[in-house]
């Protein structure tokens, strides 16, 4: 099993089979999921009058709201585009945003934002100075110390 966010209907169906009485063994095997899952939503999402599938999955939204913001504010991210366009690097942008706004941004933070932007079909990676293939690098083994040509 993969872990998934659940969905309302499944919220529904933990209300309703709790409410005949299955035990949360029970209703993660009909549902498919983990015992841990289903505790874990029995006990975060109840409200003053117990647990309400309604309730229960506004309150799991709002968890997921809150956590999920941009790293780069959009009128920031105005700024850093308007000077990548400038064929600024990523470091001295982030030079120039502290000395000008206060803000403090990792250079890394660009990166990832300008390879979406090319994702999205934009042409912003196109003004960066240096034109690499980025390249994700999963882990490498070591060849140091093997014999060529050794069977």
């Amino acid at each position: 099993m993969r872990y998934t966010q659940l969905r309302q209907e499944e919220r529904y169906q933990i209300y309703i089979l709790k409410k005949i009485g299955q035990k949360q063994k029970e209703i993660a095997d009909m549902l498919g999921r983990y015992k841990s899952t289903i505790s874990r939503e029995i006990r975060r999402n109840r409200g003053l009058r117990g647990r309400r599938p309604k309730q229960a999955h506004s309150f799991a939204e709002a968890r997921h709201s809150a956590k999920v913001r941009p790293r780069i504010d959009n009128p920031t991210w105005q700024r850093i585009e308007a000077l990548i366009r400038q064929e600024w690097r990523p470091e001295q942008i982030t030079r120039r945003i502290e000395m000008e706004q206060g803000v403090r941004i990792s250079h890394e933070w660009i990166y990832p934002s300008v390879y979406a932007d090319r994702r999205s079909g934009g042409d912003l990676y196109r003004s960066l100075r240096c034109q690499k293939v980025r390249r994700k690098r999963y882990g490498a083994y070591d060849r140091r110390g093997a014999i060529p040509n050794a069977l």
